[in-house]
């Protein structure tokens, strides 16, 4: 059990012999442990994963990682046999588990970087598949709008004049 009673910050902050000792020392070389730790973890895992996931914890011989949503943990699970075995070959020899957890504060973090990418990579790729209505399609708009009532009958009647042309002139007339 942990000793979570407050402490005096001369405690944490006490004189430069008894620095290795001090509680402030080791949290800060588990913090780097796990840095470490996360490094390496990133560098085992696809390039997609890497924004949303990230090591949280690393206890009794059970890896901790964070993914930012369920989609993202699905695809982190595809990934552990390699994961486990590649931790356990080459730093981690006493891993047993991976456990993975949600955090949402992962797709928060990175939610604006996302939208970029998407935002870039479709300006990159603006080719788009042409559609078009076809004749039998405007035939059968043309049935319907002639059981339906006035308002709805002009618009797909409008759509069916369309028949044979491109979605993107389609737009610019309706």
């Amino acid at each position: 059990m942990r000793d979570s009673r407050p402490q005096s910050l001369d405690v944490l902050f006490e004189d430069a012999a008894a620095v290795e000792k001090s509680p402030l020392h080791i949290v800060q070389q588990r913090a780097v442990a796990l840095l470490k730790l996360n490094r390496a973890v990133t560098s085992l895992l696809p390039a997609q994963l890497h924004p949303w996931c990230r090591v949280a914890n690393y206890r009794k011989q059970i890896l901790v990682l964070e993914a930012g949503n369920a989609s993202w943990m699905t695809r982190l699970r595809y990934e552990l046999p390699t994961l486990l075995s590649a931790l356990r070959s080459e730093i981690l020899p006493s891993l047993s588990s991976i456990d993975i957890r949600i955090n949402p504060s992962l797709m928060i973090k990175h939610n604006n970087s996302a939208q970029s990418f998407a935002k870039t990579t479709s300006e990159n790729h603006k080719i788009l598949p042409v559609r078009q209505l076809s004749q039998e399609s405007a035939k059968e708009l043309i049935i319907l709008a002639n059981r339906s009532p006035k308002k709805l009958k002009e618009r797909l009647e409008r759509l069916a004049a369309l028949a044979g042309e491109s979605a993107s002139t389609a737009k610019k007339k309706c």
